[in-house]
């Protein structure tokens, strides 16, 4: 038993991954640089940290059976918790600007995956 377990949970991850990649690629297709994937603060993660202009963007990353189930995957403790780590990165995105730190703007997105369907982008997700 605990063998199938091993397999399932090395299949999740092997489609987690390929599921950051697609989405990795849709957002640079979209005119997005991919700055970071799996960035993790303890006891946070994100799937893809991106930007484009003056915008940092945390992508969440959901592949599902259907795009609906993706999008419902996202939970608001998730969305709370990703809202925590973009305060932590804006801080840090600030400083490395220096000598002139600038404003920078942080969002949440999700992209959402599912067989057979087209990717979806939802900006600015909130809790």
């Amino acid at each position: 038993m605990a063998d199938r377990d091993r397999a399932d949970r090395a299949a999740a991850e092997r489609r987690g991954r390929w599921a950051e990649t697609v989405a990795a690629l849709y957002l640079q297709a979209k005119g997005y640089r991919i700055r970071g994937r799996r960035v993790r603060r303890p006891p946070i993660e994100v799937d893809l940290v991106a930007e484009r202009g003056d915008c940092v963007v945390l992508v969440e990353v959901k592949y599902r059976p259907t795009i609906d189930a993706a999008i419902r995957a996202l939970t608001p403790g998730a969305v709370r918790r990703l809202e925590r780590l973009a305060g932590q990165l804006a801080a840090e995105a600030g400083w490395r600007r220096w000598p002139r730190p600038a404003a920078v703007n942080v969002r949440i997105d999700l992209i959402a995956l599912a067989p057979w369907a087209w990717p979806r982008h939802i900006r600015g997700i909130r809790p």
